[in-house]
């Protein structure tokens, strides 16, 4: 029997849910603190013309940001559409999930030197998340203007365009086994992610597994896919 296209992702789409939820419910996803499905459901929910998910597993001195800015600003100037009908996520994993931690947890388990990631000030590893401060102007609306909020390419700036931040809950797993080796320190693995995770960015929204997410997304959700390399 030949599988249709139609038939094809009707499997994938049921795939990718049952991997979904199995991995919600295993091992790595311990408390409602760590999993919460109702942040994610307020995301997907949210009425939008154009959904759009970048797809982030490097850091890259932060040009997959500036590439989410010129998204916004051609859906929102380019093609019309106001702001409420804009949907654009950033599913971080790998090394770029470090992203979503705040700036203590940068300096307590050294992010920048795991991340090789070097702050321009210091010419040293970061101790710093460099990607989430704005220094825009809040009250310049001027598109054109370098200090405009609409070329503003931070993480804050573009959260407050409506922008969210996914974090990897089995990336953080994974990083925290990578920090306790690298750094020395004795507490289990599980006791790290527990911190990570208490000092995340504002509006950073846990997922699962991002792997998983990025297909849900897309199937159940029609989130467009993009990635920056």
């Amino acid at each position: 029997m030949k599988m249709t296209r139609k038939d094809f992702l009707a499997v994938t789409a049921a795939g990718a849910a049952s991997a979904f939820s199995v991995t919600a419910r295993g091992q790595l996803i311990q408390t409602a603190q760590e999993w919460n499905p109702g942040d994610f459901q307020k995301v997907v929910s949210r009425p939008g013309r154009c959904r759009q998910v970048y797809d982030i597993t490097r850091i890259g001195d932060g040009v997959f940001l500036n590439n989410i800015k010129n998204s916004l600003n051609g859906f929102q100037f380019g093609f019309g559409m106001s702001p409420g009908e804009i949907n654009v996520v950033a599913a971080l994993h790998g090394v770029a999930n470090l992203l979503n931690f705040d700036d203590s947890m940068w300096t307590k388990y050294k992010l920048g030197e795991f991340a090789s990631v070097t702050d321009p000030k210091t010419h040293a590893p970061a101790i710093r998340n460099l990607f989430y401060p704005s220094s825009a102007n809040p009250s310049n609306t001027k598109v054109e203007s370098e200090q405009s909020i609409y070329q503003d390419h931070s993480m804050q700036g573009l959260a407050k365009r409506g922008v969210s931040f996914f974090l990897c809950h089995t990336a953080t797993e994974e990083q925290s086994r990578k920090l306790k080796a690298r750094l020395g320190l004795t507490e289990p693995p599980e006791r790290i992610v527990k911190d990570l995770l208490l000092h995340t960015i504002p509006g950073s929204v846990v997922v699962p597994s991002m792997v998983a997410t990025v297909a849900v997304l897309q199937l159940q959700h029609r989130f467009s896919y993009i990635t920056v390399g």
